[in-house]
């Protein structure tokens, strides 16, 4: 504690005040050296951290790595057990992070072999400074914060990496944020929703060699809680893999494992005697005093549970005499309050039921602390499930795109090859016909044509002259109604260049008259632009608005809707204004959009701004103007 504390205020001049991004190289080699070294040393990177921060270097660093170095701070401190010192400084590079990823809006998708580029280095960051933040919170006991910062953290790596690129550290980052929500969630009771990140965690454990010593805890972690949800036979298979796997059999996770699988046995028809000499094998062993307590409560369970409650009694008080662990004491104590009323004495059983009134937390106040847990992950699961659902949907779009235009294009050349092979073959027969037929004639009728060949010259010399007159018609024919037609669409041109000049000239020129017409307002193109778009789109309060940010108005629009409204409304924003001169030009900007009806929600997508930021704003317009009911319909009707 002292160390973090010293380090907290040493390191002071690390953090800049600054939340503007500005351009950066990338990290110091020495932070990167640093940060390198924590991922296997946290110990030694503390030390050589320290050395680094009394160094000259330190002094020198830029907004970049001065963040940088917060983070380092937070993370070591975490990682070598003690407790977080410079908590402003590290809300400070949250922000920072999150503004630098969000100004570069860079969406990574191809796995890097060659170490991270700045932008995947500034996601990732910003990934690691949500999850200790969380971390943070978590040591405040403000379990909802640190869930929520838990999933933001997941959120910014699964939006910005796919699978594939999930490796190396940015893989151990993901088991570490799925092993603590396996823990959170599991200490909650929730037992879906820790065993969904205990597989998850699971499978990151199987890809990285490096984290196969963490199977069998995570093993172990994932049968309790099958064992918590009743399911005996599933859960004793999981402690059953995690033994298997455990290659320090007197390390305390050991014991557990092998208490636990002999609970289950036993509540799964094996004699209590097997199982209880297991489990006292297993407490010669223990050394610390909180894991003898969750032996004692084992053990106890058993001898409870087969009506021997003069041992149960012996072990459960036991464990209530312990004072390092109040979770494991009020447990003792709610085991001792049933077997006191098993036994009929009401009065011990009054005596626990009353320290545990007096020391457990609230059946509501549980209850409502889940309850908004089970929010926090299902919000997390469905926008998942749905930026999944997109991107399956993207893919296979390119694969059938990939598969259907080549198809396509054989097709037509298929069909273009045989349309003139047919032309070739048909001509080909035509000819032989044509030449068999003159042949046949030839032969049979040569006498003939000898004599009517004077004849047949003069008729074929009548038919090409009158042959050449039709055609001579026809051409002129053609030629005069191209011309007329060159003469109608060169007068249907003319006409509508004039309608364009004087469209141009009246609005040049300003011919409309501004009044108040409403209809006239909507009518307006920014106006039906707002309009179009809020109905298109449907924008949700509790979606963050930095997911519609490509729907965000310009300046320039913003400025469109305000000359709108003075043109189409009777200088709107000069007479409010003029009327309410406590009102900001913001205000005047936000009342503009009140004139069209469209909700809070809409205006936080539109204009770049938080849910409650966009209520509060128009609670205060109310309280300027004096309005509680209809806004939009006042200003509307302004006199």
């Amino acid at each position: 504690m002292v160390i973090g504390i010293v380090m907290g205020i040493a390191f002071a001049a690390c953090s800049p005040s600054v939340k503007v991004p500005e351009p950066v190289e990338g990290p110091s080699l020495e932070l990167s050296s640093i940060d390198s070294l924590m991922w296997k040393q946290p110990d030694s990177a503390l030390a050589q951290l320290q050395r680094f921060v009394a160094s000259p270097a330190a002094d020198s660093l830029d907004v970049f790595n001065g963040h940088y170095c917060q983070l380092l701070i937070s993370e070591l401190l975490y990682k070598n057990y003690k407790q977080q010192s410079n908590r402003d400084d590290l809300l400070l590079a949250v922000e920072y992070f999150d503004s630098i990823v969000a100004a570069d809006g860079t969406d990574i998708r191809k796995p890097d072999a060659h170490g991270m580029s700045i932008q995947e280095l500034n996601v990732f960051f910003d990934a690691r400074a949500h999850y200790i933040n969380g971390a943070g919170y978590y040591e405040r006991g403000e379990v909802v914060n640190a869930c929520a910062e838990y999933l933001k953290a997941l959120e910014i790596m699964e939006e910005h990496f796919n699978e594939k690129a999930l490796t190396g550290k940015k893989a151990i980052f993901m088991f570490l944020i799925n092993n603590r929500l396996l823990e959170l969630f599991s200490a909650q009771f929730m037992m879906d929703p820790a065993l969904t990140c205990g597989e998850i965690a699971l499978a990151y454990c199987r890809k990285v060699p490096s984290l196969s010593k963490e199977i069998p805890n995570t093993y172990f972690h994932i049968g309790k809680q099958y064992d918590k949800k009743g399911e005996k036979d599933v859960a004793k298979s999981y402690y059953e893999k995690a033994i298997e796997k455990m290659p320090d059999t007197n390390s305390p996770i050991y014991r557990d494992a092998v208490s636990m699988k002999a609970l289950c046995d036993y509540q799964l028809g094996l004699g209590a005697e097997q199982s209880l000499n297991t489990m006292k094998q297993s407490l010669a062993f223990v050394k610390d005093e909180r894991e003898r307590v969750a032996r004692f409560l084992v053990i106890g369970s058993v001898y409870s549970e087969e009506g021997i409650y003069d041992s149960a009694l012996r072990y459960f008080e036991l464990a209530f005499k312990d004072e390092t662990d109040a979770t494991s004491k009020i447990r003792a104590a709610e085991n001792i309050r049933v077997v006191y009323d098993s036994l009929g004495d009401r009065e011990k059983a009054n005596e626990f039921m009353r320290y545990l009134t007096d020391h457990k937390e609230s059946e509501g106040k549980n209850k409502a602390l889940v309850s908004k847990l089970e929010d926090l992950f299902k919000t997390y699961t469905i926008q998942k499930q749905e930026k999944e659902a997109e991107a399956k949907r993207e893919t296979t779009i390119k694969k059938v795109s990939g598969i259907i235009i080549p198809i396509a294009a054989v097709l037509a050349l298929i069909i273009i090859v045989l349309a003139k092979l047919r032309s070739k073959k048909l001509l080909k027969e035509q000819q032989e016909e044509a030449d068999r037929i003159l042949g046949e004639t030839e032969q049979e009728h040569e006498k003939e044509l000898r004599l009517w060949q004077a004849e047949a010259d003069k008729t074929l010399e009548e038919t090409k002259k009158k042959y050449e007159e039709e055609i001579k018609v026809e051409r002129q024919i053609h030629e005069m109604q191209q011309k007329a037609l060159s003469g109608k669409l060169k007068k249907s041109n003319e006409a509508l260049q004039n309608a364009m000049q004087q469209f141009d000239l009246g609005s040049t020129h300003g011919n409309r008259t501004p009044n108040r017409n409403f209809n006239s307002f909507i009518e307006a193109s920014i106006c039906r632009t707002i309009l179009e778009t809020v109905h298109q789109h449907c924008f949700k309060s509790k979606i963050d608005y930095i997911n519609y940010k490509e729907f965000a108005l310009t300046k320039e629009q913003l400025l469109a809707l305000r000359d709108a409204a003075d043109v189409y409304m009777d200088s709107f924003t000069y007479r409010l204004r003029k009327r309410f001169s406590r009102l900001t030009d913001e205000d005047v900007t936000y009342c503009c959009f009140y004139l069209l009806d469209i909700t809070d929600a809409d205006i936080a997508a539109l204009i770049q701004k938080a849910y409650p930021t966009v209520c509060e704003r128009k609670r205060k317009i109310k309280r300027i103007i004096g309005e509680d009911d209809n806004l939009g319909y006042y200003l509307r009707n302004l006199p």
